[in-house]
């Protein structure tokens, strides 16, 4: 008879292995023998994306749940804007090297640098009404957890004593979340469309800052499931009111029965934090 053998638990011996070859930078090499939930190249295949999806749906939805956290303010707004701080740097640096076209866009960047104070105050205010009240009562700041107006509101509810998530998504621009996301509540995405959904499945408000195509499309998004009655009615308010009525004219799409009249009372113009944030306490009446 064969000697006897220690029995091996076979998912911690596929796990180690994988940890051991992620951190040594090794790449893992398909093994038949591997349980097939342990088998990362398995579960990269194009046949199991079905259950990637129920994955990034899965994970980011226990982690909060389990954090208490079930009801969100998220905050859209573009990646490129930067503090006064950073703006007023940037813009000196191109003064001193001459270019037109970078000072022009330096230019931009103070200008629109009081969107980024605008959204840390926010932030901020959030946090502070969540401070002390019980967990069902609290109110958390949800962003894409990138630079721009995401890290304002991160960091104005980081600069509250509250905590806030952030939901990355993996682009060549955004390696990472910014620092001011609570850690344990930074979720990357692989897939827009689950991350769309992690968005609104807490949402209690949408506070759209200025913003391109991301935050037009996300902003979009929520407008149809409201008015399509897909989700329930909730605050969406558009911070920057000269912004989005240069760029989006909504009264046309009346005019060319495109949408309803009734449509335009689906949004809030805003341009102070304490405007949007009593326009949310309004609806809820906190």
């Amino acid at each position: 008879m064969p000697p006897h053998r220690k029995l091996q638990d076979p998912l911690a011996d596929a796990w180690a292995t994988i940890r051991s070859h992620a951190s040594n930078g090794l790449p893992v090499d398909a093994d038949s023998s591997r349980l097939a939930f342990a088998d990362p190249e398995f579960l990269l295949r194009r046949e199991t994306r079905g259950i990637r999806f129920q994955l990034e749906l899965l994970k980011p939805d226990l982690a909060q749940a389990a954090h208490g956290i079930e009801n969100t303010i998220v905050v859209f707004g573009s990646a490129r804007i930067r503090s006064q701080e950073e703006a007023q740097a940037l813009l000196a640096a191109a003064e001193s090297g001459g270019d037109e076209d970078t000072i022009a866009r330096a230019r931009a960047l103070v200008r629109n640098a009081s969107h980024y104070e605008n959204a840390r105050a926010f932030g901020k205010m959030v946090a502070t009404y969540s401070a002390g009240r019980d967990a069902a009562d609290r109110l958390y700041i949800c962003t894409g957890g990138g630079p721009g107006i995401m890290e304002a509101a991160n960091r104005g509810a980081y600069e509250g004593g509250g905590e806030s998530v952030g939901l990355t998504i993996a682009l060549p621009m955004e390696e990472a979340a910014n620092p001011f996301v609570t850690p344990n509540l930074d979720f990357k995405f692989h897939y827009f469309a689950l991350r769309k959904m992690h968005f609104m499945m807490r949402a209690k408000a949408l506070v759209a800052f200025p913003g391109g195509f991301g935050t037009l499309d996300e902003l979009f998004e929520v407008l149809t499931l409201v008015q399509t009655r897909k989700a329930k009615p909730v605050p969406i308010v558009l911070f920057g009111s000269d912004y989005w009525r240069r760029i989006l004219n909504f009264e046309a799409l009346v005019e060319e029965g495109m949408i309803a009249a009734q449509d335009l009372s689906l949004f809030t113009y805003c341009d102070d934090p304490g405007q949007a944030w009593d326009t949310i306490r309004e609806f809820y009446e906190l």
